[in-house]
């Protein structure tokens, strides 16, 4: 079983890192939605030290932008309140920037949501090239955030050119891993398979990432065209209604036991440890059962990025694997 964490702030420390991969942590993610191989290489540099010093030969898995919608920078982050109306408009100095293949397809009543689902608004008027929207459920919103617009497909490439770059240096830094995030057919994953072999790196696995509707409908023909299907609970619950996620992980994961494909489950698996030293016991049941489903790793995003206990949450999430496979032996 592939246990990994998420390199950030809380985790920079070479000695904070060495313990997560002496309680078992084999691999870590660089999230390059906000960063690049090259300017993070002083951390994975670090990571690639401590690993050897824990006596582990670690993966690194590369998170990159692909067709993933964000809001543009904020100067500082913004409170938004129940019932105000906030601007959306592709234009750089909006109140919020949004990505500009969006801005045409928006509908009056479209929902619009904003940090992995935290922040909900829906519009109301669209004059221009400007959207305001009322905000349904509000919260801190700060730059660089994700945006969604369930029910709306908007069109863009399945990589950016800054991913191309990281692909063609990723050997370099001692990547093993390119995940995919929001995969909508397998021409996206064959783009990056062309692209991982143009820089001669057809050695790297590439990790397909589910977290949208269209993924969900074609989980069977992407399963042939990836190393290992991702179950991105966090992008995936606003896809569907969040009640409905539980059963959409169980059908992703019964197709890729059938297909004898590996899997992995990942988001919000000991969500509350980022503030807390223990976890709740709905997430230790949580982790259990994916194993059970016949998960072939596991992974933590935030809780050791910039949690305030990531070595105390890769113990409690390899201990809770362990005593599942354990379980499974004697049943």
């Amino acid at each position: 079983m592939k246990i990994y964490g998420t390199l950030g702030p809380a985790c920079q420390s070479e000695a904070v890192l060495k313990k997560m991969f002496e309680y078992g942590m084999t691999g870590i993610r660089l999230n390059l939605s906000h960063t690049t191989l090259h300017d993070a290489a002083e951390s994975i540099e670090r990571m690639q030290c401590a690993a050897a010093a824990a006596g582990i030969e670690p993966e690194l898995l590369i998170d990159m932008q692909g067709p993933e919608l964000r809001i543009g920078p904020l100067k500082e982050s913004i409170q938004l309140q129940e019932g105000e109306t906030v601007e959306f408009s592709d234009e750089r100095d909006a109140p919020v920037q949004i990505p500009e293949p969006s801005i045409s397809l928006i509908r009056p009543g479209q929902e619009i949501l904003l940090d992995d689902g935290k922040i909900l608004c829906r519009a109301n008027e669209i004059c221009k090239d400007v959207v305001r929207a009322v905000v349904l459920r509000g919260g801190i919103l700060s730059g660089r955030k994700s945006i969604a617009f369930p029910g709306l497909t908007v069109p863009m490439p399945a990589m950016t050119e800054l991913d191309k770059v990281n692909i063609r240096c990723a050997q370099d830094y001692g990547v093993t891993g390119v995940m995919q995030p929001f995969v909508r057919s397998p021409q996206d994953l064959k783009d990056v398979r062309c692209e991982l072999e143009k820089a001669g790196a057809r050695s790297i696995r590439l990790f397909a990432k589910i977290e949208n509707a269209a993924g969900i409908e074609q989980v069977n023909a992407l399963i042939p065209w990836a190393d290992e299907i991702v179950i991105a609970r966090g992008d995936l619950g606003n896809a569907v209604p969040l009640w409905e996620l539980p059963a959409v992980q169980k059908r992703i994961a019964t197709a890729c036991r059938n297909s004898d494909r590996d899997f992995m489950v990942v988001t919000q698996m000991l969500a509350s440890m980022e503030h807390r030293a223990v976890p709740t016991r709905a997430e230790v049941s949580d982790i259990f059962n994916a194993v059970l489903d016949g998960t072939s790793s596991v992974m933590v995003t935030g809780e050791t990025a910039a949690g305030d206990y990531p070595a105390e949450v890769i113990r409690y999430l390899v201990n809770t694997v362990r005593a599942a496979e354990e379980y499974r032996k004697m049943t």
